[in-house]
């Protein structure tokens, strides 16, 4: 399935921004890295799209900083990985508890 993508004009319509605020914007954040076409031309994701919408919210109603902001960032994608782990040792648990090894 192809996924949807939308040129940097769009991306400024949706999230009411402009355009040199996103270009701006992806030199700061390295998670916002657009795909670019042959001519250069930025194609953004639905992920970027959200990324962008969390991006503002953190630095225009949160009043965070740039850095405070791409530190949050951060740390919210290690929470994600510590849940992840801390899932699969559940799981690994419920396993042995499911399935008593045999003595």
């Amino acid at each position: 399935m192809l996924q949807r993508t939308y040129k940097i004009g769009e991306v400024a319509s949706l999230t009411g921004l402009k355009p040199f605020v996103l270009r701006f914007w992806e030199t700061e954040f390295p998670q916002l890295a657009p795909v670019r076409t042959k001519k250069g031309q930025r194609l953004y994701t639905d992920e970027h799209l959200d990324l962008v919408t969390r991006i503002k919210a953190l630095l225009y109603e949160e009043k965070l900083t740039i850095d405070g902001a791409r530190r949050r960032l951060a740390d919210a994608g290690r929470d994600v990985s510590v849940l992840r782990q801390v899932y699969d040792e559940l799981k690994a648990i419920r396993c042995l508890l499911d399935d008593p090894p045999v003595t």
